[in-house]
């Protein structure tokens, strides 16, 4: 890793942080740390092609109904009273090198996004942040998991980065749900989905908070304790023998 990725305590420059990273920190303050401060990051998984195939075709599908100032037949069927907004900063925004970005003076932190989509309220006018997702499993797709927590986060991470553009965004933001379908005689070269769309009243009243805790993390001279249930932490700890570990001599 670069150094000039890592945080300084004695830098005076913003410091630059992804919304994937703020959710590191939700997910356990040492591996950010040492993340952020050393260095050492976690495994890589494994890239979600597929998923990232859906996103993009689904741009494109919106894209078409944004250009013609028309709602795409989903909102429709939903009785969603918006279109797909035409900002001119829209394709900055949807990139995963630039994204929505803003100057958190109180941490000195530069915290940045990369958006899937923006449609606009008919009725007020107000913004509303949509976020793609796709999935394949038996029966309807919902958001009420405890794993689809950071989905809820990740989406309220986006409404207060518009909202720190100057722009009025709705408190509800949506969900494009696409569940692929095992219920097709065959394959024949093609994937079938079932698109939903799910509302999520999102809350942005977290972040402020968490920004000054992570500042106060990446200032402390030492990492922090391991989340609890950290599987990461916890296999650093058996491989180093301890709690009973393998590697205890």
């Amino acid at each position: 890793m670069a150094r000039a990725k890592l945080f300084d305590p004695a830098a005076d420059r913003p410091f630059p942080l992804s919304r994937s990273k703020v959710e590191l920190f939700m997910e356990c303050p040492r591996c950010f740390y040492l993340d952020r401060r050393l260095g050492i990051g976690r495994p890589a998984g494994f890239p979600f092609t597929l998923n990232s195939a859906v996103d993009e075709l689904l741009k494109r599908e919106f894209d078409r109904y944004r250009k013609e100032g028309r709602p795409h037949p989903l909102m429709t069927e939903a009785e969603l009273n918006a279109v797909p907004h035409a900002h001119p900063q829209l394709e900055t925004w949807r990139s995963n090198f630039k994204g929505v970005r803003t100057v958190h003076e109180a941490t000195k932190l530069e915290l940045s996004g990369a958006i899937d989509d923006l449609w606009r309220d008919l009725a007020t006018g107000e913004l509303i942040v949509a976020d793609y997702k796709a999935t394949s499993k038996n029966g309807e797709v919902d958001i009420d998991a405890d794993w689809q927590i950071p989905y809820k986060r990740q989406m309220e991470f986006y409404q207060w980065l518009l909202r720190r553009q100057g722009l009025a965004v709705a408190r509800r933001g949506w969900f494009v749900y696409c569940n692929g379908r095992k219920d097709r005689p065959g394959f024949d070269a093609r994937l079938e989905f079932k698109i939903s769309l799910l509302p999520h009243d999102g809350d942005d009243g977290w972040v402020e908070e968490t920004l000054s805790a992570i500042r106060a993390t990446l200032m402390a001279p030492g990492p922090p304790p391991p989340a609890r249930g950290c599987e990461h932490c916890e296999y650093v700890a058996r491989a180093a023998g301890k709690d009973g570990g393998p590697g205890r001599a």
